[in-house]
């Protein structure tokens, strides 16, 4: 299927309730915060990783949407896939003198790995795959109001030696955000992915993996997350029709109830409206959840 011919900018309002969306290793696993404003973050590569997940639910062992960013994966032993599928015999950190070989390398682990022709992808490893500029680009989530991190106390009741039976439960340390109603813009090349191939169906994936990647993510620490929110942006042109900030601009989101400085509970507590009026020509808006 040929690559898409349009560019698209999108914006995902997602909330999460009792938990910890994105936890930072570096502060003892706590919920990511800007330490100026104390709006809570969660990282393009947390999202990407729940897109990830997703696809590889849906598609299974379908042609063409193997996962090459995965869980214990060898990236070594992926590239060299490409290498067996084309008879190709690797040289250690190098790809193949010829161009044709080389780019046919590349152009195998973008038709075979949705990932790679989405996201893209460096896989000049000791197995040489080549590199790969992604499409479909996305930027760190914030919060709308600050959020203000909870730490609960939890008693581990189980043991696991029979000598500690008579001991003292443990106990332990979990963090939560009460409630947090986050915001994340996307971007999606058209030039790009005439590169990669990402195709009319890659793109209506996506966007399902967005609108569902939360369902079949859930676990104690993250507490209740939902996907709230999708606003797509289609240009007519594919090198596009507006510069993405001003389309960003049109999507507002406010506080429709409690007092100020009060903090929010429910997504109920907020308006999202979006200025469909004032987008530039050449411009649709389409909201997919």
């Amino acid at each position: 299927m040929s690559a898409i011919t349009n560019r698209y900018e999108f914006v995902l309002l997602f909330d999460v309730t009792n938990g910890n969306p994105n936890g930072d290793p570096d502060a003892g696993n706590l919920p990511r915060l800007d330490p100026e404003t104390n709006q809570g973050l969660v990282t393009d590569v947390c999202l990407k990783r729940k897109i990830r997940n997703y696809v590889a639910l849906e598609k299974e062992e379908d042609a063409g949407y193997a996962i090459y960013m995965q869980e214990k994966s060898v990236l070594n032993n992926q590239h060299k896939k490409a290498y067996d599928a084309l008879d190709i015999k690797p040289e250690p950190k190098k790809l193949p003198k010829e161009v044709e070989k080389a780019r046919a390398l590349t152009e195998w682990m973008c038709q075979n790995f949705f990932d790679v022709r989405t996201f893209g992808a460096v896989m000049t490893t000791e197995v040489n795959s080549g590199q790969v500029r992604g499409p479909v680009q996305m930027a760190f989530a914030s919060s709308i109001d600050p959020v203000v991190p909870m730490e609960v106390s939890i008693t581990r009741m189980a043991v696991t030696n029979e000598r500690d039976l008579e001991k003292e439960r443990t106990m332990g340390r979990k963090h939560i955000i009460p409630y947090g109603l986050y915001r994340a813009h996307g971007y999606i090349s058209a030039k790009l992915a005439e590169q990669t191939g990402f195709s009319e169906d890659d793109l209506e994936l996506l966007w399902r993996s967005l609108i569902n990647m939360f369902e079949h993510d859930r676990s104690a620490s993250r507490g209740e997350m939902s996907a709230r929110k999708l606003v797509v942006f289609k240009h007519d042109h594919p090198m596009g029709n507006a510069p993405a900030h001003l389309l960003f601009d049109s999507v507002k989101v406010a506080r429709v109830t409690g007092e100020d400085d009060t903090p929010a509970r429910h997504y109920s507590d907020y308006r999202v409206s979006i200025d469909a009026e004032a987008l530039p020509a050449g411009v649709s808006v389409d909201e997919k959840l």
